[in-house]
């Protein structure tokens, strides 16, 4: 006689809280850094005003992730908050109803009639608000918002990033900067692009090749303004 073992699943979306936060943190402090470094470098700058600038753009960009970050998780959270409270609300006021709606949205998922009552039942006397949050609004524990968790995790991947970049520039001669630069960072994003995709599940060629496709773009649009600049002054 066979002993049947749980099934346990690891599902990736239980990743999508902090994993945005950090593939979105990394690749922005990489990308405006190196951006900004070559530009000023293309200015024809001195070594220590390139350092200066980049340091300030790694300080400033982390910051602004961080504030940004939780500013807009934390919309989300009191929206989620709001919503809750408007279900609690009816549940409280009309729970015949907020009964029929949860079997009808199982109805139309294809349970027959009789099911979906039973199903909702049973559901709504062990959790009726937990039920109505997941099957309902779409609100659950996996993708609830978490504003400290997603500020924290930008502005530390950002910094990670954006000491890519600077180091690069703190090393490479002068003259060599701009290329030294461009190169690493270019390699830092498709590297960025395998391990985010990895994480995520996602196809690792096309998730590398669509970060350093628009990296390079950016880091070719601030050299050339950077040079523009640099010749007119």
């Amino acid at each position: 006689m066979s002993r049947l073992g749980r099934h346990t699943e690891r599902h990736l979306v239980s990743r999508i809280g902090w994993l945005r936060a950090a593939v979105l943190g990394a690749n922005d402090g990489l990308v405006s850094t190196a951006s900004l470094i070559v530009g000023v470098a293309a200015a024809a700058a001195k070594p220590s005003e390139i350092l200066v600038a980049g340091a300030a753009g790694m300080v400033a960009g982390a910051m602004s992730m961080a504030a940004g970050e939780y500013v807009s998780v934390s919309s989300q959270a009191d929206t989620e908050k709001a919503d809750l409270a408007r279900e609690a609300a009816e549940l409280k006021s009309d729970g015949l109803a907020e009964h029929q709606e949860l079997a009808d949205l199982y109805v139309q998922r294809g349970v027959d009639a009789e099911t979906a009552a039973k199903v909702s039942s049973q559901l709504m006397a062990k959790d009726a608000l937990g039920a109505h949050a997941r099957d309902e609004l779409g609100i659950s524990t996996i993708t609830t918002a978490r504003p400290i968790q997603a500020a924290l995790t930008s502005a530390l991947t950002f910094t990670a990033g954006a000491a890519m970049p600077l180091a690069v520039a703190a090393v490479a001669p002068s003259q060599w900067t701009v290329l030294a630069v461009a190169t690493a960072s270019l390699i830092f994003l498709a590297v960025l692009g395998l391990i985010g995709a990895k994480a995520g599940g996602a196809i690792v060629w096309r998730a590398a090749a669509r970060v350093t496709f628009w990296g390079a773009l950016a880091m070719a649009v601030t050299a050339g303004i950077g040079r523009l600049v640099g010749v007119a002054v």
